[in-house]
């Protein structure tokens, strides 16, 4: 707890956050929650997707940090459910403060900079229908301009960003981008019940501002007992790369899930999560082989 509250001293957090709901009783899915710095472009962008892309009506909870470039006028004028604080207080705890105002049983959390494609949620819809039970956790299939190696993201460019956005390209090809589903749901947009967002305690303030953030929620969910961490191939989402983590000091997330979980993240993500594989069902706890040889030499990771 020390911990905790002495990174948060040296962040010079503000605890307090406004919290604003519109109470519409639209029959929504999903309760969207959105974290967003002083990037209005690409907020408008991504509200408007949701708004005009989306199958079925949703819940759109906007968390807004700072927002004097003119998010917090806009976010009003729209009558988006949002909470707001008056500096950037990092992912975890915004994204914390934003569930609180989650209407829905299914909380998604997305980044300002996704541009979700038309049957986006109907993929997923779809998928939680066919689920036994809600011990689930769900990624949307990534199209990214860049290519990084990420083997569960697909690679194609329709441009870097707002300016040169090729969304009716987009719209008119992402169908035909195929992509098998995968394993290792952990990064945004993902989707699960809220039920498990409360019990785990939604993410992590100690990585705060977030780096490493996304494998610490996955991990917590795992030691919950959750088994199915599946990637979308057909539910897709454009993502410009417009980390607002360029602006901010990081916090040294590898290290700090080591320690809190005594292994690194990149063997939990290929281990346990077996992250980037073809989905194959349910995973299956490492080989009590492997986690004896995983024990002796976790030190070197």
């Amino acid at each position: 707890r020390f911990f905790i509250e002495f990174r948060v001293l040296l962040m010079n957090v503000s605890p307090e956050i406004d919290y604003t709901s519109y109470q519409n009783h639209k029959e929504n899915k999903f309760s969207i929650i959105i974290p967003s710095w002083n990037n209005i472009d690409y907020l408008k962008l991504c509200v408007r997707s949701i708004r005009e892309n989306s199958r079925y009506s949703h819940q759109i909870i906007v968390h807004i940090n700072d927002g004097s470039d003119g998010t917090m006028a806009w976010v009003k004028e729209q009558e988006l459910d949002h909470t707001q604080s008056s500096q950037n207080i990092g992912i975890c705890f915004a994204v914390n403060a934003a569930a609180c105002l989650a209407s829905t049983s299914y909380i998604v959390y997305m980044n300002d900079d996704m541009y979700v494609c038309p049957e986006w949620d109907k993929y997923v819809m779809d998928e939680i229908d066919a689920l036994a039970d809600d011990y689930f956790f769900l990624s949307c299939t990534l199209i990214e301009p860049n290519e990084t190696g990420n083997r569960c993201v697909i690679h194609k460019d329709y441009g870097s960003d707002c300016s040169n956005f090729k969304e009716e390209q987009l719209l008119n090809e992402h169908e035909s981008l195929l992509k098998e589903d995968w394993n290792g749901a952990t990064w945004p947009p993902n989707i699960i019940h809220k039920n498990l967002w409360n019990m785990v305690g939604g993410y992590s303030v100690e990585f705060s501002p977030g780096m490493y953030s996304d494998p610490d929620f996955s991990m917590k969910l795992w030691q919950l007992g959750v088994r199915l961490f599946k990637g979308l191939g057909r539910s897709h989402v454009y993502h410009f790369q417009c980390k607002s983590t360029r602006k901010i000091k990081k916090n040294n997330g590898n290290k700090q899930f080591k320690r809190k979980w005594g292994v690194s993240p990149s063997i939990f993500l290929s281990l346990f999560l077996r992250l980037s594989e073809p989905f194959q069902g349910l995973l299956k706890q490492p080989l009590e082989s492997f986690k004896l040889k995983l024990s002796r030499f976790k030190s070197r990771f």
